[in-house]
């Protein structure tokens, strides 16, 4: 059977198992019966393991159960969703502990209080009661914007649809993990890949009706918006869940001491075999909420709590060769390609190898036998392989000192901060120059928290690439969709639908813009920063022809590293000529301005010394929430130096010099109507 055979035979099976999988889900009409549709899903499974070359993004591998995303309209949360740092050694503990303690200008014999909450493996839903009614209910979404799928949160049983409780605040978003008992999925796993594949397949199912076949479950454990709250702990809210009617975790602690997290941690740990549910962890929590809102957020993640993960799986498998990927900071990373090997449910045969020095330091070679970790939802790394089993034959592997992608030098960096050079390697190219960093790029470009244009993922982005529809930013907007119906898998209407998406993120704001270029150094927060300093794009655009870098250090969160990326990147052509070329097809929104009516307004302040009872972090805070702005060194555009103890005396000398208000810190909180 020659290659073109076996693709047509591919596509008809993968055609007809969409055919049955939008029957069966969308109309709840049934047109195989289930021996039928599982003996399809296996034969297109095995084309694929035999031809390499056999892809759809409509596969049995690809997907579970038919995702009607189109027949759900998009809700913007009043609250974000966001997501949890990672915490998976007692270390990683410790130093959330010391942060928090930072930030709040405690000691570390000041006692926290944590509610310790195993996570369950599900799927997020935000609830809305007004009144005591459940009105609305969203997935979480991109944590911005979830879809509507009320009337399929309504079928569980574990969800109250009104509660009669007194107490029960007047408007609240519940928050809480859908998901399906380990008993119940024995009765499904011939339709799903596992528990919470399942969980999610049903949710988002047209017909309510078939979300209702399904045994759901809820856990509450937290809120959103709320109004009429009236609790200062999160252990007494989960308490009053639970009077209310929802089901809370049996699991669910209060603890003190980072020792007793970890015991607690162990315990659970060894239960976890014989729940009847998945947990990938325990959620720790600052448990008081004025704490926890005075230590807020940073980027998409609360400072106050943490996801402890479980210990890794781990398996044996040989690898098979080392590829060298180049992403789109230029850096160089080795990945080993492995024999397939399932690792907790889940088949890996790809392990990072992290960098050239993981490497040699492993000494890790083609052919080796090696032990793979798999520790919760992060990408699988070598702990060691075994010498004994190496191949005679064996060669060690050389790092190429040449980006395999563009041929140009690769480099490690010196680390001004810690007066190392950088493990990690590498290209030395600019701009746009490298295939493997560009298409990187666009990919950064077009992801959920830059563009986030629906239909265009990463496969689009490979594709169109190969295809030389796209090469720069640009293109994206300037696409040939008459090309693009022609090929293969599209048609007129899904060229529409791309046709729609692009053209509705034609506008956009300036701090997004900034982030998708991909600066790098220049994550999401950092893009907020310096969109509020240049407030619109001609000014950001324009930084190169006015030699103004040095002005960016003033802005509190940007520092000399993000400046000299700043800087690489204005000095390159190629992304001058995409700044351009993105103004002439781009409506950019001009950054919000902080409230300018604060007590604050049209004064800056430098902090000097150590301030008592809070952090420098909180004081920065508290200014630009009063509309004032923080300078880092003392000039003639400084209003107020704050001294506290051990001040620096160059620092006052310079500040008495050019006649500055150098003030305490009772008469700065003075001038917010606050004391000390």
């Amino acid at each position: 059977m020659n290659k073109k055979e076996i693709k047509k035979q591919y596509f008809k099976k993968i055609d007809d198992y969409i055919n049955y999988n939008k029957s069966y889900y969308e109309k709840s009409q049934p047109l195989v019966d289930d021996q039928y549709f599982d003996k399809l899903k296996k034969e297109i499974l095995l084309f694929e393991n035999k031809y390499k070359f056999l892809r759809s993004k409509n596969s049995p591998s690809k997907i579970v159960g038919f995702k009607p995303s189109k027949n759900f309209k998009k809700q913007k949360h009043r609250v974000p969703m966001l997501s949890l740092s990672n915490a998976f050694s007692l270390q990683d503990l410790l130093n959330f502990e010391k942060k928090i303690l930072n930030f709040i200008s405690k000691d570390k014999d000041f006692i926290l209080s944590y509610s310790a909450e195993p996570k369950i493996d599900g799927i997020s839903a935000s609830l809305n009661y007004k009144n005591g009614e459940f009105e609305t209910g969203l997935s979480r979404g991109d944590g911005e914007e979830g879809e509507d799928i009320t009337n399929n949160l309504a079928t569980i049983k574990d969800i109250p649809k009104k509660i009669l409780s007194k107490d029960f605040p007047e408007d609240i978003d519940i928050r809480g993990e859908v998901f399906i008992q380990n008993s119940d999925f024995e009765k499904l796993k011939e339709k799903f890949a596992n528990p919470r594949n399942a969980a999610s397949g049903s949710l988002r199912q047209k017909n309510p009706e078939d979300t209702k076949k399904i045994p759901l479950k809820f856990i509450a454990y937290t809120f959103g918006f709320e109004k009429g709250l009236k609790l200062k702990k999160q252990s007494d809210y989960l308490k009053k869940l639970s009077k209310w009617g929802f089901k809370i975790n049996p699991l669910n602690k209060t603890i003190t001491g980072v020792k007793n997290l970890l015991e607690n941690y162990n315990d659970v740990e060894q239960q976890r075999a014989n729940l009847d549910f998945d947990i990938d962890g325990i959620v720790y929590k600052i448990d008081d909420f004025e704490l926890q809102k005075r230590l807020g957020n940073v980027a998409n993640a609360p400072r106050w709590a943490i996801a402890h993960k479980f210990s890794s799986n781990k398996a044996i498998s040989t690898i098979l060769d080392i590829d060298i990927q180049v992403g789109r900071t230029g850096a160089l990373t080795p990945v080993a390609k492995l024999k397939p090997i399932n690792i907790g449910g889940v088949i890996v045969s790809n392990a990072t190898l992290h960098n050239e020095d993981e490497i040699n330091r492993k000494d890790i070679r083609v052919g080796d036998t090696a032990v793979i970790e798999r520790a919760g939802d992060v990408i699988p790394h070598i702990l060691s392989v075994d010498i004994k089993k190496r191949l005679k034959n064996s060669k060690k592997f050389i790092f190429p000192e040449n980006c395999p992608s563009c041929g140009s030098k690769t480099i490690k960096e010196f680390n001004k901060i810690t007066k190392k050079v950088d493990a990690v390697r590498r290209c030395s190219s600019e701009g746009y120059y490298c295939d493997s960093i560009s298409i990187e790029k666009l990919k950064h470009f077009v992801s959920k928290e830059a563009f986030n244009i629906d239909g265009f993922g990463k496969k689009i982005v490979e594709n169109f690439w190969k295809l030389k529809l796209i090469k720069f930013p640009h293109d994206i907007f300037k696409l040939d969709y008459q090309k693009i119906e022609k090929l293969e898998g599209w048609g007129q209407l899904s060229v529409q639908n791309l046709k729609y998406s692009i053209s509705q993120k034609k506008n956009i704001s300036l701090e997004k813009l900034i982030y998708s270029l991909g600066i790098r150094h220049i994550g999401l927060e950092n893009a907020k920063l310096l969109a509020k300093h240049f407030i619109s794009f001609s000014k950001f655009k324009n930084l190169s022809k006015q030699n103004d870098y040095e002005e960016m250090l003033n802005i509190d969160g940007i520092g000399e590293t993000q400046v000299n990326s700043i800087k690489i990147f204005f000095s390159n052509e190629s992304n001058l000529k995409v700044l351009n070329e993105l103004e002439k097809v781009l409506v950019v929104k001009k950054a919000i301005q902080n409230s300018d009516d604060g007590l604050l307004k049209n004064k800056t302040f430098l902090v000097t010394g150590k301030l008592n009872g809070i952090s420098r972090a909180e004081v920065k805070s508290l200014i630009e929430e009063n509309s004032g702005k923080t300078v880092s060194s003392v000039s003639k555009k400084l209003n107020y130096l704050i001294i506290g103890d051990k001040p620096t005396k160059k620092k006052i000398d310079s500040a008495k010099q050019l006649k500055i208000n150098v003030i305490d810190q009772a008469e700065f909180l003075k001038m917010l109507d606050k004391t000390s």
